[in-house]
């Protein structure tokens, strides 16, 4: 994580703060943002690092519009710990989410908002074979 969070400082981000070992950094930057800023990064770590890999940016506003889109507000309230934000590059196609939600075996709940995918995972993502490689699948 200190590679990652010196890595946008040196491209000149700002208040690189990173989430345990999660990948995920909150930072801020003054000149690009949202998909630009997604594109410059990707380039950037191909050139400096020889890293393909995908960024997924939000704004601040962005943040907002997810928390207040949550259609598991009931579950975040009374178990936090099960609910998952899935961050996409696209909004998904609608037939895409209905398969997944169809090839659920357990007690899973998927659902899309823009380029969010929410899932609560009521019996915890431990054992759960809703994993994040079927998921993007």
């Amino acid at each position: 994580m200190t590679d990652l969070r010196n890595f946008v400082t040196q491209l000149g981000m700002e208040d690189a703060r990173s989430l345990l070992q999660s990948g995920n950094l909150v930072f801020d930057s003054k000149v690009r943002t949202g998909a630009e800023l997604e594109r410059f990064l990707e380039t950037e770590a191909m050139d400096r690092l020889s890293l393909e890999v995908d960024f997924v940016v939000r704004t601040p506003d962005e943040w907002k519009s997810i928390i207040r889109q949550n259609p598991f507000r009931k579950e975040a309230e009374r178990d936090p710990k099960h609910l998952v934000v899935m961050f996409l590059k696209a909004e998904p196609d609608v037939a895409d989410v209905v398969a997944l939600q169809a090839d659920i075996r357990g007690g899973e709940i998927v659902k899309t908002k823009g380029k969010q995918a929410y899932i609560f995972y009521p019996d915890g993502t431990g054992r759960s074979k809703l994993t994040p490689a079927v998921l993007e699948k």
